[in-house]
């Protein structure tokens, strides 16, 4: 088998993360201070491959080129690929086949986050060198995702969120491909929604005799596309780290796996891992609890967050009860006033939601 490529899809516009993803992209939300993109191309670069092509759109090419530049940070070598519209997979598929050319490659969701990486994954797919090789994993709800039907180990047919599906087995955002997938891009028409699905491509692989080989998933694996989702995805990868404290502590106590970074500085706080607290974050006679990431330059004051993620920037001070499964974005305040007369002030912008202490 040829040299694969690594082709990773972030282009999408994360509607769901909103206000968030109103000014950022979703796959730079940092999950335990990482934006999740990052993962995808550690787990590239891990596996191998050093040929990197990165889908994105046009309104936020310049945050992801700027946060991920050439690649040579990961050891890998990163070409952009701009796509005009989100018009599917498939699309994204066609889109990126100049600089794909007759390699086989790894398709890789930029929000998604897998357990262990793809290492293992890619080593199957050179040694057993199918047309195609899916990931799958069971799913409480099918009929959010495309769903895969197996029989006797092989794939069969595949359904892009379908109404009653008949398994629970989802198709996970990895996909390894031979070239065969641009002529199934090619020859597939728009769904309903008016996108190429890559379950229709992978499903005229299978009409055609194409062998797709199905790998069942047995670790976590999460799409970071909600709050929910990016909020666990943080408690998962924060459950893996290792204690580090390279900031300055006065007066103050960590317990369990916390890493505090360079330059933050803990007066009379208080943090329970897993925890991360950012380069030059600052908690003054504060509670950080369990499963909380605190991005750089956060100032928590006066305060309990815990099940949260701040992003840079972000400060919370002053408040009455805990904060928590809680995702700010960069440079937002949350605190109390203390002026008269007593009153809910608030500056929100849109998709935004406030739970009242």
């Amino acid at each position: 088998m040829r040299e694969l490529k690594g082709l990773i899809l972030s282009g999408g516009r994360g509607t769901r993360l909103r206000p968030i993803t109103h000014t950022s992209a979703k796959q730079l939300v940092p999950v335990a201070n990482k934006p999740v993109l990052f993962y995808g191309i550690e787990a590239m670069a891990a596996a191998g491959i050093e040929e990197v092509g990165i889908i994105v759109a046009p309104e936020t090419g310049d945050e992801i080129r700027a946060a991920a530049d050439d690649g040579s940070q990961f050891g890998v070598r990163i070409t952009y690929i701009e796509q005009d519209a989100p018009l599917g997979l498939a699309h994204a598929v066609l889109t990126a086949e100049p600089f794909l050319g007759e390699s086989p490659f790894v398709m890789y969701l930029g929000d998604n986050l897998l357990q262990g990486g793809i290492t293992e994954l890619v080593a199957a797919f050179r040694n057993h060198e199918p047309d195609a090789l899916i990931l799958l994993t069971a799913v409480p709800d099918p009929e959010n995702y495309g769903v895969a039907e197996l029989r006797d180990g092989a794939v069969v047919r595949l359904v892009e969120k379908p109404g009653e599906p008949q398994t629970d087995l989802a198709l996970v955002g990895v996909y390894m491909f031979t070239p065969v997938v641009h002529d199934a891009a090619r020859a597939i028409s728009p769904s309903d929604r008016g996108e190429l699905e890559i379950t229709d491509a992978i499903q005229h692989l299978v009409d055609g005799g194409r062998r797709v080989e199905p790998h069942i998933v047995k670790g976590w694996w999460k799409d970071t596309g909600r709050l929910e989702d990016i909020l666990e995805a943080n408690r998962l990868v924060l459950d893996t780290i290792q204690s580090r404290v390279d900031g300055e502590l006065v007066d103050a106590q960590i317990g369990g796996r916390v890493v505090i970074e360079p330059g933050a500085r803990l007066e009379r706080s208080s943090v329970r891992g897993p925890a991360v607290v950012g380069a030059g974050a600052r908690l003054v006679d504060a509670y950080i609890g369990p499963y909380t990431a605190v991005g750089p330059r956060c100032v928590i004051e006066n305060a309990e967050v815990e099940n949260s993620i701040l992003l840079e920037g972000a400060s919370v001070r002053g408040l009455a009860g805990r904060m928590e499964s809680s995702l700010l974005g960069r440079n937002v305040t949350v605190g109390r006033d203390h002026r008269q007369p007593r009153a809910y002030r608030f500056m929100v912008g849109d998709n935004s939601e406030i739970g009242i202490l």
